[in-house]
């Protein structure tokens, strides 16, 4: 798929909007600012310790579409889990749901 891609020039929708960002870039682009900045951890993983300012939305609770529905599509979110992995799923979901403007750290928390 991503021959024809590279030979076609065709992206997803996914490919334009979401960037991932370095543990620096992540932090000089979210500290102090007042930005969509999403925890998608567990609750009891984000009591344990969170970038300041984010909001938690846990990745699997059944009310994640409705409470991500509640941001403005139309303005940067920054999403970050443990390691990587919710994020990146979070920000392929979020893309979906016609988000423009999307951010993962990459490697999570861990890295942060």
């Amino acid at each position: 798929m991503s021959f024809l891609s590279a030979i076609f020039g065709t992206k997803s929708p996914q490919n334009d909007c979401i960037t991932v960002l370095s543990p620096n870039d992540f932090q000089s682009q979210v500290e102090g600012k007042n930005v969509q900045l999403i925890d998608v951890r567990t609750p009891n993983e984000f009591k344990s310790g969170h970038i300041k300012g984010a909001k938690n939305i846990d990745f699997f609770s059944g009310r994640f579409n409705v409470e991500f529905n509640k941001l403005k599509k139309d303005k940067p979110v920054y999403v970050y889990c443990r390691s990587g992995s919710r994020s990146r799923q979070t920000a392929n979901k979020l893309a979906n749901m016609d988000f423009k403007e999307i951010y993962d750290l990459k490697g999570g928390i861990l890295n942060y």
